[in-house]
């Protein structure tokens, strides 16, 4: 197994062993003290050798250290390793290749589309901020099977994010051209359905969005208009980070 095969292996094995609740509610209480074995059986209610049976296994993990006691060299302090806590938490994300965590170099000529029914909201404002988080280095394109007109609380929401989609226009799927080279995302269940046909040679990826312009409210209308905002700026930012991935498959 290479390096990259065995950071992956070991950053998954160390997951598994915090995600025992025993091992994670100890961690929890070291995060907060350090504390003596004793002090951690009061706490959680359990036997002894249990106690120190999960402690050495963060301890071997990199997850907890032991200091002895400068006060009485028979007792032994446990304290969360913050250093090897951080270290799994970058690692993970390297893994998982999330935003924040890896900056990757994105890649050149490629196309992402994003398709939804109508083109009037959620993929518009998709493209919007595909354009505005990338620099505009990510050539980014919507379209729709049955497409409208451009959604006024689309380019309001975006607005207030400091984004002009308002230049933007809906188009049919077919005004696309190359759709089978680029990374196609679906972001209406309805459309995954419709758009198979252009969708064979695309690598694609679908996100399950709720559509907001059917929300009855004027109010909730634009409460869901801005939800699908922010859901689809984290997403886009997360999108970010696949692409050299994706390019390059």
């Amino acid at each position: 197994m290479d390096d990259v095969g065995e950071q992956a292996r070991s950053a998954l094995e160390r997951l598994k062993l915090v995600a025992d609740d025993t091992r994670w509610r100890l961690l929890q209480l070291l995060r907060h003290s350090d504390c003596q074995v004793g002090e951690l059986v009061e706490r959680t209610g359990l036997a002894q050798n249990l106690v120190s049976y999960h402690l050495t296994m963060l301890r071997q993990a990199g997850l907890v250290h032991a200091h002895r006691s400068d006060a009485d060299a028979r007792a032994t302090y446990y304290g969360a390793n913050l250093a090897g806590l951080a270290a799994l938490h970058r690692q993970l994300g390297v893994e998982l290749a999330l935003p924040g965590v890896t900056t990757p170099a994105l890649p050149r000529a490629v196309t992402v589309v994003f398709l939804c029914r109508a083109n009037s909201a959620r993929s518009q404002i998709a493209e919007g901020w595909l354009r505005a988080l990338s620099g505009a280095r990510i050539s980014a394109r919507s379209a729709g099977t049955h497409p409208a007109t451009l959604h006024p609380l689309a380019v309001q929401v975006m607005a207030e994010a400091g984004i002009d989609i308002g230049y933007q226009q809906a188009k049919h799927v077919d005004a696309l051209e190359q759709i089978a080279s680029a990374v196609v995302v679906t972001v209406c269940d309805i459309a995954r359905e419709e758009c198979a046909v252009w969708l064979r040679a695309a690598t694609q990826l679908h996100w399950s969005i709720a559509d907001p312009v059917v929300v009855p409210d004027a109010d909730a209308r634009l409460q869901a208009f801005r939800s699908v905002r922010d859901d689809l700026r984290e997403r886009v930012a997360g999108l970010l980070t696949l692409l050299p991935s994706l390019a390059a498959s």
